[in-house]
């Protein structure tokens, strides 16, 4: 549990990051940190699946483990699409959608772990893209922001006027990722 602990604190401390990016005039120490966190969240998280598998998971342990993922692998990812640029009425609606998939990604998958395994209690394979996958949009966002593409008018797509507000084009990537991960692809597990 203190493994995961170091997950919700790596993503917590993401979506801190990023307003104090905002707050101090784009400050790209901020934003350096930010994406930093991002790979030792992931590391927590890996160390606490592997911990979960050598010893006894308990359900308080598990529902700990998807808070703590929906923190760093939605919230904050969202949060990061929003401080770069994805600030029109319509990228909010998305970023919003991103992070209830998420949400309901990771319910889903407490409930049906145990269906999945067939009274194994192993899994053989994730139903939807595991939350964790929205680190290849923060990878695009990285990639933004390393070349000076980020911003409401700058950020790869532009920015499309679209009743009652802004769009984003990029911003359909969370969308996408978001709808993987509520899919019922089966991918398998290793």
């Amino acid at each position: 549990d203190f493994v995961t602990m170091g997950n919700a604190v790596c993503g917590t401390s993401i979506v801190f990051l990023c307003l104090n990016y905002l707050e101090n005039d784009y400050y790209a120490r901020y934003m350096g940190i930010a994406f930093g966190l991002f790979p030792i969240a992931l590391f927590f998280d890996l160390i606490d699946g592997w911990v979960a598998r050598r010893r006894y998971s308990s359900p308080f342990g598990s529902d700990l483990d998807s808070l703590a993922d929906l923190v760093s692998f939605g919230v904050a990812p969202a949060t990061l699409g929003f401080t770069l640029g994805l600030r029109g009425f319509w990228d909010s609606v998305i970023l919003v959608t991103f992070v209830v998939c998420g949400l309901m990604r990771l319910a889903r998958y407490n409930v049906t772990a145990e269906i999945i395994s067939e009274g194994t209690g192993k899994v053989k394979y994730y139903e939807g893209l595991p939350i964790p996958g929205s680190l290849l949009l923060v990878l695009a966002l990285f990639s933004a922001w390393w070349t000076d593409r980020w911003g409401p008018l700058r950020i790869f797509g532009g920015q499309w006027d679209v009743y009652p507000g802004h769009f984003h084009p990029f911003s359909l990537l969370f969308l996408a990722c978001g709808l993987l991960m509520v899919s019922q692809v089966r991918i398998p597990k290793p």
